[in-house]
């Protein structure tokens, strides 16, 4: 890989660390990134999990206070989360790369039109956690996580919204505590799925470590641009970019 190429892949994981730490829809710049440095489709894929996961594990810090107290069902989700994310991982190194290639246009429409919709589930406000792990509702849940897992797994684009979405319909009101849940097993998945992606060889490292050192750096700054950007601007861009790779993928 050129110098020009790994300069390329931390300015995409920049603004995509950027993106994540404000609005989420980083994956529509780095998955598009590493294909075009060359990487294979599946292995670009893992490869943009792998690059992504340490501003990941930054903000499950960060949102600690916001688990602990929806404490009630977190190790359950955690563990549908891992066995989903582990199914979603294997199923996708035993994709072949021309069939992942055909896959992916439909997956970018599913992210790209959940990330469009979903602002009205993220923009829900309240100021405590319903009780829906006391109304019957922790089974459901606890089947549509693994449902999100699996996806997650296998390709994870629009992800978080989809989860803040299933927490919403699950009685949930206080977004700090479902976005902090919506981190915490964003975590889970992403990191078992890498177990399997390591193990079957499919993360590239070079290009990896490039795409990584900007989602970090990008990480910390999108916290201050979140103080001073109105987010609606920041989505409406997401969604732009969105839905203009999801184009591209059609059309290519």
């Amino acid at each position: 890989m050129t110098p020009v190429s790994s300069a390329l892949l931390f300015i995409v994981g920049l603004c995509a660390g950027a993106l994540n730490s404000v609005a989420g829809g980083g994956s529509f710049l780095t998955l598009p990134a590493l294909l075009w440095a060359g990487v294979s489709p599946v292995s670009a894929n893992a490869t943009s999990t792998f690059a992504v996961w340490p501003g990941s594990i930054a903000s499950a810090v960060a949102y600690r206070r916001e688990v602990r107290l929806a404490r009630a069902g977190v190790l359950w989700l955690c563990a549908v989360s891992v066995m989903g994310g582990f199914l979603g991982a294997t199923l996708l190194v035993r994709t072949s790369d021309e069939s992942f290639m055909r896959l992916l246009p439909w997956l970018m429409l599913v992210a790209a039109a959940t990330f469009t919709l979903g602002g009205r589930w993220t923009r829900r406000r309240g100021t405590a956690t319903g009780d829906w792990h006391s109304r019957g509702w922790l089974a459901v849940i606890l089947l549509m996580q693994f449902v999100l897992a699996i996806y997650g797994g296998y390709f994870g684009g629009g992800m978080g919204i989809m989860m803040l979405a299933a927490l919403a319909a699950a009685g949930m009101t206080d977004i700090h505590e479902m976005n902090g849940l919506k981190v915490l097993l964003g975590v889970s998945i992403n990191g078992v799925a890498l177990v399997r992606f390591l193990l079957s060889g499919a993360i590239v490292f070079v290009p990896g470590f490039a795409v990584m050192a900007g989602t970090i750096l990008g990480g910390f700054g999108g916290a201050s641009l979140a103080r001073r950007v109105d987010q609606r601007i920041i989505r409406w861009l997401v969604v732009c970019v969105g839905w203009g790779m999801t184009a591209y993928f059609f059309l290519r």
